[in-house]
């Protein structure tokens, strides 16, 4: 693990580069097939008919219009918007299933320069709207922009699922080619080796999830494959469970210090892991972000004075125990191993946040304003020894954790927890980036923790990279490989390494990729780089069903066989196969480039070179069972 295998790292990392091509070369997968997607819904808005579409205000004009047209020449258009919320909606349910993932795509436009969202919401069991930003454009005002396939699923148990457009003022919108069709499916990557068993013997391996990730099967089947624990990603915070309505309603018959909690939103994800075995990491309790301000308000208002001490030390207290006898009554089978009490509480230089609201800062801390400092944190373990599930340990976490001022602030803390019996770990979410830290600062800042001798668990891993290229990926991959090596020399103290999110696309720092897995599904070179060299990685065996090639069985190496001085996929003629020969022959087939005599290129040997060929190779480079061939013409005399 200390180095990355090169064979392997250079051909997921071209896994990840094809996302970026052509569709044909997109559906060139090292797993299963990639299904067609079949059109669920599509209006190009021709016919007049925009009865499908309702105002989410009720307030709104929505209407054909002929000024302006992506294709044809109508389109529809929405005005009388009151509202930055207002626009158009189109109902969900009875169209599309639960558990499958569908994309939508449309033209939009605005009357003037504006930011146009593009959103979901829907219904949870217990009546609770939830409302969640798809993908959003500017929008120039004088031309089209595109929202082009972006995925989305409905969560289990829910109702009234919508998909809506809306801008940051109550300009008109136009939209145009309003398409739904069921998104790409693929399979995962079973011939690889699981990462719960390659570290079976040190910690537990988790992922976070949100109600959303989770919805398609290959997400499932990724998640059970690789990972014994699961974080829920939104779920268990206090804005999904905070049941304002029934908080106000004690309010009202004179109790304002207990309250109410609905686990709803959190049922999808701990149905799936009560369902299949996976132990579950709570995440969170007291939170300065995620956490409304009206729960810190007199009587729930939002506009009310701020509460004393005193009522905030038992609303804190009837609320982890709420939150807690919810899960258990409900999820009594359910292995909550593990749970962050307190979260990001300390200023990167040691201080404490100051208070205030959310809304004039999203740094603030409500719970700083009412407590003047950050004393609510002793209480708030207190609490949580007293009222949490059997068995479950209690984690103060934190991001940035390897920045020295802060490092000392949380052990500091940490070992005056320690002391009065109230905490068992801490959490280090460990949001890295391949430029910062190194991973020998990463190493000193553990060390310090593991040296409170509490439990230490690495929350949130994940490692950014704006480098897609080759190099920028052995990079990445070269840094998770010296984490996770750091955490393996330290598994004694280390019980669980979570990382946050399942793909690069749903990751909430989707845009740096910096997760384990491609948006198919495939593992890129971060993945081989952590089992590479593992001791007690099981071997893998595995069968390739050729589609598009004529299967051949061998063992492929790096030593190719030459015919004639010529060797097969060595498209530069370097005399070596490599990554650089895939990315070479890719562009090749991208540009039709033409070939008199293909040799090098023609790695299944049919003659032709094409997509084909691309697949050979990258099963090659994988260390597939596949060889490479080469199709030369029969000398001529």
């Amino acid at each position: 693990m200390k180095t990355c295998a090169v064979k392997k790292c250079l051909a997921a990392v071209l896994s990840a580069v094809m996302l970026t091509g052509t569709a044909s070369v997109m559906s060139i997968s090292t797993t299963g097939a990639e299904t067609t997607g079949t059109i669920i819904y599509s209006n190009d808005f021709e016919s007049g008919d925009v009865s499908a579409f309702t105002g989410r205000g009720g307030v709104e004009s929505i209407q054909v219009s002929t000024q302006y047209a992506v294709s044809g020449s109508s389109c529809m258009y929405v005005t009388d918007r009151e509202k930055n919320w207002n626009g158009p909606q189109f109902l969900l349910d009875d169209l599309l299933e639960v558990g499958v993932q569908y994309t939508v795509s449309a033209n939009v436009r605005a009357a003037w320069y504006n930011n146009i969202n593009l959103s979901m919401e829907y219904t949870d069991e217990s009546g609770e709207r939830h409302y969640t930003n798809l993908a959003a454009v500017n929008n120039q005002g004088d031309g089209w922009s595109e929202f082009d396939a972006i995925k989305f699923s409905i969560p289990e148990g829910v109702t009234k699922s919508y998909l809506y457009f809306e801008c940051n003022d109550q300009s008109d919108l136009y939209i145009d080619d309003f398409t739904i069709c069921t998104a790409p499916v693929y399979e995962i990557q079973q011939d690889i080796p699981s990462l719960k068993d390659v570290y079976a013997n040190y910690f537990k391996i988790g992922a976070a999830a949100t109600t959303d990730e989770i919805a398609p099967k290959s997400a499932k089947d990724l998640i059970l494959k690789h990972c014994n624990s699961l974080t829920l990603g939104n779920e268990l915070k206090p804005d999904a469970i905070l049941d304002k309505n029934a908080c106000l309603e004690m309010a009202a018959s004179g109790d304002d210090t207990n309250p109410q909690v609905n686990i709803a939103s959190a049922r999808p994800l701990l149905n799936f892991c009560r369902d299949n075995g996976l132990s579950v990491r709570g995440h969170v309790l007291v939170w300065h972000s995620q956490t409304p301000d009206w729960f810190f308000r007199e009587n729930y208002d939002e506009n009310g004075a701020w509460v004393t001490k005193d009522v905030m030390l038992k609303r804190m207290e009837n609320y982890i125990k709420n939150v807690f006898a919810a899960v258990i009554s409900e999820y009594p089978t359910v292995d909550f191993y593990a749970w962050d009490v307190v979260n990001e509480c300390w200023l990167d230089d040691g201080s404490y946040r100051n208070g205030g609201t959310q809304a004039d800062n999203a740094n603030n801390s409500g719970w700083v304003k009412v407590f003047g400092d950050n004393s609510f944190i002793e209480s708030a373990f207190a609490y949580a020894r007293k009222y949490a599930p059997e068995g479950c340990k209690l984690y103060y976490n934190d991001f940035n954790e390897y920045m020295p001022g802060k490092t000392q602030a949380i052990y500091d803390m940490a070992m005056d927890l320690k002391e009065k019996g109230l905490i068992d770990g801490i959490g280090l979410q460990s949001h890295l980036d391949v430029g910062f830290p190194t991973a020998s600062a990463y190493k000193k800042a553990l060390e310090k923790f593991v040296s409170t001798g509490l439990d230490v668990q690495i929350t949130e891993l994940d490692i950014t990279t704006s480098d897609i290229s080759e190099a920028g990926f052995e990079k990445q991959a070269q840094l998770y490989s010296d984490i996770l090596d750091a955490c393996v020399e330290y598994a004694d103290s280390i019980s669980a390494v979570v990382f946050w999110g399942t793909t690069d696309d749903k990751s909430w720092r989707s845009s740096r990729y910096p997760l384990l897995f491609n948006e198919d599904f495939t593992a890129k070179p971060a993945y081989y780089a952590i089992i590479d060299n593992m001791p007690d990685t099981p071997p893998v065996t595995s069968t390739v069903t050729e589609q598009t090639t004529e299967a051949t069985t061998t063992t492929s190496t790096t030593e190719v066989p030459s015919v004639k001085n010529l060797i097969p996929g060595d498209v530069n003629e370097d005399g070596k196969v490599n990554g650089l020969d895939l990315a070479l022959l890719r562009q090749a087939v991208l540009t039709n480039q033409a070939f008199v005599m293909p040799a090098a290129e023609d790695t299944n040997g049919d003659g032709n070179v094409n997509a084909a060929d691309i697949v050979q190779l990258t099963r090659f480079l994988l260390g597939r069972d596949v060889e490479l061939k080469s199709w030369l013409p029969a000398p001529t005399n």
